[in-house]
Order: C-alpha cells, then structure tokens, then sequence
C-alpha cells in the first residue's frame, strides 16, 4: 500500500509539511488522582486529614488513606466524574452532604481496605467544614487538575463588590453619530 501526500499552493507547502511531519512537544502534565491528595493538603494545611483508620492488611494506621484521598478516588472512581470541572465537585460534596445523590458503604473508598468503613466521619468532616472551606476545596482541586485554566476565582470569595460610580439615572451622551463621520 503507497501513501502519498500532494501539497498544492504557494508557500503552503513547508509550514504544511512542518506541521504533519514533525513531532510537536506535549504540554500537558499528567496527574493522577492517587498523587492530588498531597498538592491539595500543602494548598489547605487546615483541612480535615481523616486518616486515623486502621488498614485490614497489615494492622496499622493508615496514613496516607486521608478524607482528601477518598474524596478525589470517589469522585474520579466511583461516580465518574470529571476532575476538571467545578460543577462536578460541587455535586460530589453535596452527596457528602445528602443533597444529591445516596452514597453506598459497600462501593465507598476504603470500605475494602479498612477495618472500619470511614464513609459517616468522611461526611461528617465534609458537614463541619463552612462554605468557604468547600469553595476553596473545589477550586484548588480544579486547578491542580486542570492547571490551564487556573480561573482566576480566590479560593476564599469574602470580598464585596462596591459600585464605583453613583447609581443615580445620567443623561444619554450626544453626539455618538457624529463622532462617525
């Protein structure tokens, strides 16, 4: 089988066959859920770790099965959603929080792995963080994974904003079709 490519046009050809011959660079960083869980605790030091449950293979505490790593691996894993969208967080705390969709103990993360099912602290700690905890939880997740689009929302919105102009009623300016001329 012979393959060939036909160019036709002036000075189309070289940027042309620099574009379908050439290997061009990869931008993206790929993350995996497994790694998010210690970017979002360096960005949130004060968020609930939750790790205090005893692993069933081996007896001891473990540590790095944190509220934070549940969270990601039942978003991601379990309900299949989007890691890149704030929506889609959103909706996966208000699971947490019983306003969207029922979470089951038996497909919860860390029901196979832990002695104890850590789901009712994991939504309990979810319950005890305010809104603006949440808010800065969703947006940090959503800009480690998705580091070009880093919106430019702060992860904590307390600021108001004040009109900087009197909202009493101006007259129309005049003039604007004789600006065209």
């Amino acid at each position: 089988m012979v393959v060939s490519v036909t160019v036709l046009g002036s000075g189309v050809g070289k940027s042309l066959d620099r574009n379908l011959f050439s290997i061009q660079p990869a931008y993206a960083q790929r993350i995996t859920p497994g790694d998010v869980w210690q970017l979002v605790y360096q960005e949130l030091p004060d968020l609930p770790r939750e790790n205090k449950y005893i692993s069933k293979e081996n007896g001891k505490v473990a540590e790095t099965n944190t509220l934070v790593n549940r969270l990601i691996r039942y978003h991601v894993y379990t309900k299949g959603r989007a890691p890149i969208y704030r929506l889609d967080w959103k909706l996966t705390l208000a699971d947490y929080l019983g306003a969207n969709e029922i979470m089951y103990d038996t497909t919860y993360p860390g029901n196979d792995s832990l002695r104890k099912n850590p789901i009712d602290g994991d939504k309990a700690a979810i319950a005890r963080l305010t809104r603006s905890q949440r808010d800065a939880l969703v947006q940090v997740l959503v800009n480690i994974f998705n580091p070009t689009s880093q919106n430019t929302l702060s992860p904590t919105p307390d600021t108001t904003a004040t009109p900087s102009k009197s909202t009493t009623p101006q007259s129309p300016q005049r003039g604007g079709a004789e600006l065209l001329k």
